[in-house]
């Protein structure tokens, strides 16, 4: 499961109004701001049972459905059967965006980029909450679909339009550009939100968001932005949900006092009830907290929360439980939206499906989701490696071999690590042809380098076991040339080369005499080499007797 987190929150600002419905949108928006997603759902259920035609109230009622962190593949689809419904009485632009989002998170990218065009293009790109919409759909962090640049496009027009002064804007441009790796411009964005509304905490909070993403060798100035954004408003939840994240792996203590300011300050929902069953999977107690999903799932028996499955599953598999974690990582992924699914999930869930037999090849489909899913070199050969890794444990190196094969196809420069975990599996899996190859490629790559010669010359050697086609001569005289300059160090690899010589010198060539040369280079190696003795001494003993004199002839 991945690592818990929340999700951002779009908002738009509208001119001043002064009717009682305006005001309760605004209600609603506030309460989406500080992700108090329950609250805002009832309000524009309310707002909508007195005027079903409020566009705005029915756009927000859908992103209170699709946004928080729990949002099932139903309410996924609810929402958009919801947008259309009303799209075809409005024709609204802003349901559009709405629509096109709802597709990014389905993976129906060209789709969602036909409703996002539509939208923009039919409100002539001139209104700011359709432009914000669609620029907060592409380019927020957890919009993995997203495109960031096409983000970037339409938020800074919003920007630009005469009267322009949401700071929501900017934040959400900030994001995009983040996305897109370009830290100081999302920096200088969401100065710009803090330049319109001082105040505006998730402006601080976001830029923290940005140094934490760094590493935790940008502690200090992360926390700074965390406590800012605190100080400027002490209710704003998110930042709360930040820092139980931040020590929820290392300081369970501090995870839980941030916990309890971050439920103090939110709707008490499904969340809560998992977040406690999260806590106690971080102290440790596994069973309770797979007792206290349980409860969650019960209490939430139409629709649970699809994190509570995904805990289980990693509680399972931390006890040993491969059947149970398999079990509950499907569950997991049966109800869990696709944007929400990581590349860690599908290889935990491959790693426990090698641990039961038969599902092999079920667990490679899955590393190869994963695999794809990332965009980090690192990450894609740490997935193959330890799929590679699960199998050399079990001894099925041919398949071992094939994973780190891939290894190498995914590394822009691989070493001599990825050669030789590739070329050796083969080699220990029988396959000696793929192994003499790897090994081959090892030493074009590494010349000076006495192990590729030496592992293609046993690799060679295995297949030709007669040595009459000779084929592991030239790497076995190499290893020879190399090793002699310190025969100390590579006195194991020189063993097995003169060792292969004298059995190619005395039952190819017929030549004991070279033989037996080589069997004394194996004996100044080591002089009480127990074989290379009894080998000198039974070719001494099968040379040809001396030929004897001839008698004289006898007299007549």
């Amino acid at each position: 499961m991945s690592q818990l987190k929340m999700g951002m929150i779009l908002l738009v600002s509208v001119l001043s109004m002064t009717t009682v419905s305006a005001q309760t949108i605004e209600e609603g928006k506030s309460q989406m701001y500080y992700e108090r997603f329950k609250s805002a759902k009832t309000t524009f259920q309310k707002l909508l049972a007195a005027n079903p035609n409020n566009e705005e109230a029915v756009y927000w009622l859908g992103q209170s459905m699709i946004l928080p962190e729990g949002c099932s593949a139903k309410d996924l689809s609810d929402a958009k059967a919801m947008y259309q419904s009303k799209l075809s009485i409005s024709n609204s632009n802003l349901l559009m965006a709405g629509i096109g989002q709802i597709e990014l998170m389905e993976g129906k990218v060209q789709d969602a980029k036909n409703h996002f065009e539509a939208a923009a293009s039919l409100s002539q790109n001139k209104n700011i909450a359709v432009l914000n919409a669609i620029g907060f759909a592409n380019g927020n962090p957890d919009a993995k679909n997203g495109d960031a640049a096409y983000a970037i496009q339409k938020l800074t027009l919003a920007t630009q339009i005469k009267k322009f002064n949401d700071p929501d804007v900017w934040v959400n441009l900030g994001d995009a550009y983040r996305k897109l790796g370009d830290g100081g411009d999302a920096v200088v964005s969401y100065q710009s939100a803090l330049a319109i509304n001082p105040k505006y905490a998730r402006a601080n909070f976001r830029i923290g968001k940005l140094y934490q993403s760094q590493g935790k060798s940008q502690e200090s100035i992360f926390m700074e932005y965390y406590n800012k954004a605190i100080s400027d408003d002490p209710t704003y939840s998110p930042v709360y949900a930040a820092l139980f994240n931040f020590y929820y792996e290392t300081n369970v203590t501090k995870a839980a006092e941030y916990f309890e300011k971050w439920q103090a300050n939110s709707d008490i929902d499904y969340k809560s009830c998992y977040y406690k069953a999260a806590l106690k999977y971080a102290q440790g107690f596994f069973m309770d907290a797979i007792s206290k999903a349980d409860e969650c799932i019960a209490a939430e028996s139409n629709n649970p929360y699809p994190n509570l499955f995904g805990l289980k599953a990693n509680a399972f598999n931390r006890l040993k439980d491969s059947v149970k974690a398999i079990e509950n990582y499907g569950e997991y992924f049966k109800r869990q939206t696709a944007d929400k699914i990581t590349s860690g999930d599908y290889i935990e869930y491959a790693k426990n499906l090698l641990k039961v037999p038969g599902n092999e090849a079920q667990a490679g489909l899955f590393v190869e989701k994963a695999v794809a899913m990332d965009s980090i070199e690192t990450n894609k050969v740490a997935y193959l490696k330890s799929i590679a890794q699960a199998y050399e444990t079990k001894k099925n190196y041919k398949e071992a071999a094939d994973w780190y094969n891939k290894v190498l196809k995914t590394k822009k420069t691989p070493g001599k690590v990825d050669l030789y975990n590739a070329g050796y599996n083969y080699y220990r899996g029988g396959v000696n042809d793929s192994a003499v190859a790897f090994f081959t490629a090892y030493s074009q790559k590494f010349p000076e380098d006495i192990f590729g010669y030496f592992m293609t010359g046993k690799a060679s050697w295995a297949i030709d076991t007669t040595m009459e086609l000779g084929l592991a001569n030239s790497a076995f005289e190499k290893v020879i040339q190399i090793g002699l300059a310190d025969t100390v160090k590579f006195k194991s690899q020189l063993m097995t080369s003169y060792k292969y010589f004298v059995a190619y010198s005395a039952n190819v060539k017929k030549d004991k005499a070279s033989a037996i040369v080589f069997i004394d280079k194996i004996l100044s190696l080591d002089p009480n080499d127990a074989e290379a003795l009894a080998n000198k001494a039974a070719l001494n003993a099968t040379k040809s007797p001396a030929t004897k004199p001839k008698e004289p002839a006898k007299k007549p």
